[in-house]
C-alpha cells in the first residue's frame, strides 16, 4: 500500500517510477504499465515470442521462465487503436506461421472510452476480428474473473499461442480523470447509478452466505484497510519529489560502457567465418560485421522486413542461412516490428531492428519513442537495450522523399550515429552492440549513397577499404576522424556529408587556391563528441555541414552546446539541406559541394 501511495504521490521513494511517473509493475516478471493503453500490446507480443526464442537459443541469463505467459491489459476503447490492431495481427500471424507466441490480451469492458460509449462494439469486434480463442468473464465476479483468466493463460501456456479474455459488465464508478466532465456526456441518473454500483457487493454477500465471513467482520476489515490506506498516503505525500533537472537527466539512459572495457571483452575473439583481406564496399563490411557479432553473441538477434533474403541493399545477404531464425523477417508494419524489439529486449535478447527506409520510422514512431523513454520512466530499472538500423537515408534518386529521407529524430536517451565508411561502421557497430547489451538504445543511420560507393574522385577506389579484423578495435562515440592538414578551416560533417565535404575541399584548393582546410568526420549526433571539442581549439574557423534538412539538423544542437561551452572559434557557420521535400529521380535538395564551397569562402576570407 505504501509503495502504491508513493506512485500516486510521485515520490522519489516509489520503487517503480522513482518519482518520474505513476506506474504499475516493478516485480521480477512485471513490466511498466501507465494505464490501459494499447501501446503496451506490441511489446507484450514481443515478450511472448522473445521468451520462447531466448530459451530455444539457450542464452545464459533468460529474464523470463520457459513456461511464462505474456499478459497485457487494455480497455475496451483501446481495441480501436492501431497499436492493438498491429499486436493482434502479429500474434495471429505468428500462430499461423507456427511460431510460439504465448500472449494473453486482457480487455476490461466498462462500455466507455472516456466519453465515447461502446454501444456493444467490443462484442462485435471480438466476433469479427479475433481469430484467437476468446474467454469471457463477469467483471463483477471474482470467481468468474479467476476462471476465465486461468483458462486463457493455460491455453496460451499449453499451446504457446495467443488468447484473449474479456471482462464484461464493469462499471466505471467515477470520471476518467480529474479533468473529465461526466455531466457533458452522461445524464445525472447515469452518473448516480455508476457511483452507487459496488463491484464487491455481490462477492461480500457470497462470502457471508457461504460462511467465509460475517458482515461485521467485513466492515471491520474495510475500516482497517481504510486506515492503512490513509496512513500510507499521509506518509507518501510528505516524501521528497524530484526537484532538480540533473536528477531527470541522470536517468535518460544507462551509463556508457567504456571503450576499454568493450575492447577488453572482445579481445581474443575470432570469427568462425573467413574474412576477405581485399578492400570492401561499405555494405560488404556491414554484412561481415553483423555476421561477426551474431557469431560472438548468442543473445543477439536481427529482425526486420525482407532481411532473410538480404534486404533491399544486400546488407543481410547470407545471414539467415548461417544463423537461422536469429535473422528473421516480420510483416511490413513498423509499429509491431519496433514493439517486438522492445519485447525481445525485455526477454533478455539484444535485438537489432532494421527499419527499411528512414521515412518508415515515422510509421512506428510511438514504439520508437517508447523504447527510448523506458529507461527514464523506470528510473533505470527496466531499460530496453537495442540497436536500430535505419537505412534509406539521405541522398538518392529512388523513391523520392519516401526513400531518401533526411530528417532524424533525436529524443533524449537515444544515441544516433551515422558513419561514412565501412571500417568505421564495423568498429562503431561493435561499440553499439555492447551499449545495447548494457541497456542503451543506439540508432545507426545508413547513407544509401555510400553503401556501394567505390570512388571519391574519378576511379580512385578510395571508398572501398579493408575490413578491420581485430574485434577489439572499436570506435566509441567520442572519436572523430580528420582528413587534411592545417588550422585555417575545419569542416565538420557525417555520413554522406563527408565525401561531399572532401570534394568541396578539393575544389576550394584547386579553384580558389585555399589551403589549411581539414574535414572532420564526426558520426555521433546525439551530443558533442569529445574528439570534436579537442579539435576546435586549434582552428580559426569552423563550418558545420549537415546533410539533414535545415531546422531538423542535429548539428544545430551541437552548435548550441559548443557555444554554451565557449569553445567555438569567433568565425563559424552552420549549413544544412534545403528545408523541403526531394523530387523523385533527383538530388536537387540535398547538401551539395556547391553549398559547402559557398559557405566556406567567407570563412576563408
Amino acid at each position: 500500500l505504501l509503495d502504491r501511495a508513493r506512485g500516486f504521490c510521485v515520490s522519489t521513494q516509489d520503487p517503480v517510477g522513482g518519482g518520474h511517473h505513476c506506474l504499475l509493475g516493478g516485480g521480477a516478471n512485471d513490466f511498466l504499465v501507465t494505464s490501459t493503453l494499447a501501446s503496451q500490446s506490441c511489446p507484450a507480443v514481443g515478450r511472448a515470442a522473445g521468451l520462447r526464442l531466448a530459451h530455444h537459443l539457450k542464452i545464459e541469463r533468460p529474464l523470463l521462465p520457459p513456461d511464462a505467459v505474456s499478459y497485457v491489459s487494455l480497455g475496451d476503447g483501446s481495441v480501436n487503436n492501431a497499436h492493438f490492431l498491429s499486436a493482434i495481427n502479429l500474434a495471429e500471424y505468428m500462430q499461423h506461421r507456427g511460431f510460439q507466441c504465448p500472449v494473453v490480451f486482457g480487455i476490461s469492458d466498462n462500455g466507455l472510452c472516456i466519453s465515447l460509449k461502446g454501444d456493444g462494439w467490443l462484442d462485435r469486434f471480438a466476433e469479427q476480428r479475433l481469430g484467437m480463442p476468446v474467454f469471457y468473464a463477469d467483471g463483477n465476479s471474482l470467481a468468474s474473473v479467476y476462471k476465465a483468466t486461468h483458462d486463457a493463460a493455460e491455453h496460451a501456456r499449453r499451446r504457446r499461442v495467443p488468447a484473449t479474455v474479456i471482462f464484461s459488465g464493469i462499471t466505471r464508478r467515477f470520471g476518467h480523470a480529474a479533468t473529465d466532465r461526466q455531466e457533458a456526456y452522461l445524464t445525472q441518473a447515469e452518473i448516480e447509478a455508476a457511483e452507487d454500483h459496488d463491484a464487491l457487493a455481490g462477492e461480500c454477500a457470497r462470502a457471508v452466505a457461504q460462511g467465509v465471513a460475517s458482515y461485521p467482520q467485513l466492515l471491520g476489515r474495510l475500516e482497517e484497510l481504510e486506515g492503512m490506506v490513509q496512513k500510507a498516503f499521509d506518509e507518501a505525500s510528505e516524501e521528497p519529489k524530484i526537484t532538480s533537472r540533473e536528477a531527470c537527466l541522470s536517468f535518460n539512459c544507462q551509463p556508457l560502457v567504456p571503450k576499454a572495457q568493450v575492447a577488453k571483452e572482445a579481445a581474443g575473439l575470432r570469427s568462425a567465418s573467413k574474412v576477405p583481406t581485399t578492400p570492401q564496399l561499405m555494405r560488404q563490411c556491414m554484412t561481415l560485421a553483423f555476421n561477426e557479432l551474431l557469431e560472438a553473441h548468442k543473445n543477439l538477434v536481427y529482425i526486420g522486413e525482407d532481411v532473410q533474403h538480404g534486404g533491399y541493399y544486400r546488407v543481410t545477404e547470407g545471414l539467415h542461412a548461417k544463423h537461422g531464425w536469429r535473422v528473421a523477417d516480420f510483416p511490413p508494419d513498423e509499429t509491431s516490428l519496433l514493439g517486438v524489439g522492445i519485447g525481445y529486449a525485455q526477454a533478455g535478447l539484444v535485438p537489432i531492428v532494421e527499419i527499411p527506409y528512414a521515412k518508415y520510422l515515422d510509421c512506428g514512431g510511438d514504439m520508437f519513442f517508447e523504447a527510448v523513454i523506458m529507461n527514464w520512466l523506470s528510473v533505470g530499472r527496466k531499460p530496453c537495450g537495442m540497436v536500430i538500423r535505419l537505412q534509406g537515408f539521405d541522398k538518392g534518386v529512388f523513391g523520392g522523399n519516401y526513400h531518401t529521407h533526411n530528417i532524424l529524430h533525436l529524443p533524449p536517451g537515444l544515441d544516433v550515429v551515422a558513419y561514412s565508411n565501412g571500417p568505421d561502421y564495423v568498429r562503431g557497430l561493435r561499440h553499439a552492440v555492447a551499449q545495447a547489451a548494457a541497456g542503451r538504445v543506439v540508432m545507426l543511420v545508413d547513407s544509401t549513397d555510400l553503401l556501394n560507393r567505390r570512388h571519391l574522385f574519378d576511379k580512385d577506389d578510395a571508398w572501398r577499404r579493408p575490413y578491420p579484423v581485430d574485434q577489439s578495435d572499436v570506435m566509441d562515440f567520442d572519436e572523430v576522424t580528420t582528413h587534411g592538414e592545417g588550422d585555417r578551416l575545419l569542416i565538420v560533417s557525417y555520413g554522406n556529408g563527408v565525401p561531399t565535404a572532401l570534394r568541396a575541399r578539393a575544389a576550394l584548393e584547386k579553384e580558389y587556391g585555399a589551403s589549411g582546410i581539414v574535414v572532420a568526420d564526426a558520426p555521433y549526433l546525439s551530443g558533442v563528441p569529445g574528439g570534436l571539442v579537442d579539435l576546435l581549439a586549434r582552428f580559426k574557423a569552423v563550418l558545420f555541414a549537415d546533410v539533414c534538412k535545415m531546422g531538423q539538423h542535429p548539428q544545430a544542437g551541437q552548435v548550441c552546446q559548443l557555444q554554451a561551452q565557449g569553445v567555438l572559434p569567433a568565425k563559424w557557420r552552420s549549413i544544412a539541406a534545403v528545408p523541403t521535400y526531394n523530387p523523385l529521380g533527383s538530388t536537387l535538395t540535398f547538401l551539395s559541394e556547391e553549398d559547402v564551397i559557398k559557405s566556406a569562402l567567407p570563412l576563408l576570407g
